[in-house]
Formats: structure tokens, sequence, C-alpha cells
């Protein structure tokens, strides 16, 4: 059976995940000293997953004719 195209995600999943894996979360630990090797892998401390916000980035042609736009109303008032 073949799916849709409207149900296929193009890039995978785009969004960061709030539950991590047994072995990332014992990654992590490792990195900020909190698990040593010969530990236990069940019971494993609470590990945070940070968000990261990404910046929208505004397009710089049209802040640029803006400006120009803007200094030229200014100029025809004088």
């Amino acid at each position: 059976m073949t799916m849709d195209k409207s149900l296929k995600m193009r890039q995978g999943l785009v969004r960061s995940r709030s539950v991590l894996t047994r072995a990332e979360r014992i990654e992590r630990l490792k990195a900020s000293d909190r698990w040593a090797e010969g530990d236990s892998p069940f019971g494993l401390d609470k590990v945070r997953v940070y968000k990261l916000a990404m910046k929208k980035k505004k397009k710089k042609k049209q802040e640029d004719e803006e400006g120009e736009g803007e200094s030229a109303a200014t100029a025809d008032e004088k």
C-alpha cells in the first residue's frame, strides 16, 4: 500500500524532541560529570532538554527599500 503525498514528511522531525533516549541521557550525564562508568543505566537522573528558539531573519532588501523610501519622504517634506 502506498502513502499519500500529503502525509509524507520531507525533512523528518523538524521540532525538538522533549524526550531523550537512554543513550542520549547517558551522554549528557557524562558531559556534566553526573554519570560514571559502571553506574546502572536504570533510574537515571533527569536531564533537561533545552529548546532552541531560532530568530527570524529579516529580509535586507525590504529594509533597504523602506529606509530609502522614508529618507526620500522626509527630504520632500523639507
